[in-house]
């Protein structure tokens, strides 16, 4: 749950001592106590910016579950469960902002293509919310699109990583593929395109150039 209420969000770490945040070893944590004293919502954000949160029972002093259902819940539960996602989401909307993308990497990406070409990304299906395409303003032609996807779809590993499909000339890719952090491009045509992984193994210097090669690509031939 709290992954994704906070999914692209970063904290500001300024701002949660003055919410009612106090520094812990380990982060920094909030308490608010709920229907009439009964329960409490214990929030702990860590230094990574990191969200945990949990309720507690404090006439039983043990943690409740019951909220976390999301089938058959109670009207008890649901109540509690509206409390707490209510807390999250004023912690959120207080002491965080939103960025385009999950990883850091991506998120500078974005910054430099805006800078470069004064394109935004896109994000047009509902059902994956964490793609972002660029487009060129001029021909609408898609140079790159980045994508949350599970780490196994490219390769070994647990987790997710953000990943950038570029367009590249066609004897290219079977080179680049030999290389770390270049993969057969996920969701795209493997001959013209390639994927390659926003997770530090290539710097941003080295990704832009490519980036500016499948640029290329869009630009509206003069007649």
């Amino acid at each position: 749950m709290e992954e994704e209420l906070f999914r692209k969000s970063f904290p500001l770490f300024e701002e949660l001592n003055p919410y009612g945040f106090v520094v812990k070893e380990d982060g920094y944590y909030y308490t608010k106590n709920i229907l009439q004293d009964t329960f409490q919502i214990r929030v702990w954000i860590m230094s990574d910016g990191k969200v945990v949160g949990k309720v507690w029972d404090l006439d039983m002093d043990d943690e409740y579950h019951g909220y976390r259902m999301e089938k058959n819940l109670g009207e008890f539960s649901g109540r509690i469960r509206d409390e707490y996602i209510q807390t999250l989401m004023d912690i959120k909307n207080k002491c965080f902002f939103t960025k385009n993308f999950v990883s850091e990497q991506a998120n500078r990406l974005s910054q430099k293509i805006l800078e470069l070409f004064g394109d935004s990304p896109s994000f047009e299906w509902d059902s994956n919310p964490d793609f972002g395409v660029f487009k060129n303003a001029d021909s609408k032609k898609w140079y790159a699109l980045i994508m949350h996807i599970d780490r196994d779809k490219i390769k070994a590993g647990e987790g997710f990583v953000d990943v950038l499909n570029v367009k590249l000339p066609e004897e290219d890719i079977p080179k680049l593929l030999l290389r770390k952090g270049f993969y057969p491009a996920y969701h795209m045509n493997k001959k013209y395109w390639i994927s390659i992984s926003l997770d530090e193994e290539l710097t941003d210097e080295e990704i832009m150039a490519f980036i500016q090669i499948s640029y290329q690509y869009t630009i509206l031939k003069k007649k």
